[in-house]
């Protein structure tokens, strides 16, 4: 199989097949009426799950937001005495009141049209032609912007919480191994492998390079990740050697038997398999062993 080269910055590819506005039509409707309220007036949710942000981003945001505004509104729900509380953008938020920012777009809902818009989204979660990474963004939306905790989220969706865990952590893929997920090339474990690395970038892209090239199966990526970061075998060359089905010793054990032998390398030790196809020819091979 001719090797397929991966291109650098594959980050808009990705974007073009997975909106950073995914699902943006379950809180947001084209006819929504946005409405522009007084910065003071909007407070976040009391059991929002996220208690940490990330001031780097938040600048970041902020910077964005001083130069273009605020594009895509908050989503909030009134409370009392002109008052309203966030639903979806407290990111958003906190960097607008960075900057001194005294108003704010919002699209104003109910808890019942909230309440809705959250059955939607789980229902589209449910859906089976959705990928892993929209499954993805999907999940991790609904933690985020409706405060559901995962626990909560396996629990709608009849998943185990290991299972909602490793769906959400495919976001953390590089963006080239995201859109191989995207498009086919790999699959979901072969994606969790390249996680395992998420140290070194290289490491992640000579993975999922091997994976494309040689048509490793999962097994083989994760043999990969292990030999990787064994002591001794840090190398990208040595850690694929071990990863390979075939030695020397198995071609010499192959002539002998006059059949495919071939290794299958584990996080500890292996195994060796001996082919054959006739109850003859194991009886044979038998008989040249003993």
């Amino acid at each position: 199989m001719a090797e397929k080269k991966i291109k650098k910055g594959l980050g808009r590819g990705f974007e073009s097949l997975i909106s950073s506005d995914f699902n943006k039509d379950l809180i947001l409707t084209t006819d929504e009426h946005i409405k522009k309220v007084s910065l003071d007036s909007v407070v976040p949710r009391e059991e929002q799950p996220r208690t940490q942000f990330d001031d780097g981003k938040i600048a970041e945001l902020a910077k964005s937001i001083s130069i273009h505004g605020i594009i895509v509104p908050l989503i909030v729900s009134p409370i009392n005495n002109n008052k309203y509380q966030i639903v979806a953008g407290e990111r958003r938020w906190r960097a607008a009141r960075s900057i001194g920012l005294k108003t704010l777009p919002v699209v104003v809902r109910t808890l019942k049209e909230i309440e809705k818009a959250e059955v939607a989204l789980i229902e589209n979660v449910q859906r089976v032609d959705l990928s892993p990474l929209e499954q993805a963004v999907s999940i991790a939306r609904l933690h985020e912007e409706f405060s559901i905790t995962y626990d909560e989220i396996s629990k709608r969706l009849g998943k185990a919480i290991s299972t909602i865990n490793n769906t959400v952590r495919l976001l953390n893929l590089p963006d080239f191994a995201k859109e191989a997920l995207s498009l086919g090339k790999i699959s979901e474990g072969h994606a969790r492998a390249i996680l395992a690395l998420k140290d070194s970038l290289k490491d992640q892209e000579n993975l999922l390079r091997s994976i494309i090239r040689f048509g490793w199966s999962v097994r083989q990526a994760e043999s990969y990740v292990v030999s990787l970061t064994k002591e001794g075998a840090q190398k990208h060359s040595k850690a694929k050697s071990r990863v390979s089905s075939t030695t020397p010793e198995t071609k010499q054990l192959s002539k002998k038997l006059n059949t495919d032998v071939s290794i299958k390398r584990m996080a500890k030790g292996g195994f060796l398999e001996i082919r054959y196809k006739t109850d003859n020819q194991l009886s044979d091979i038998i008989n040249r062993i003993s």
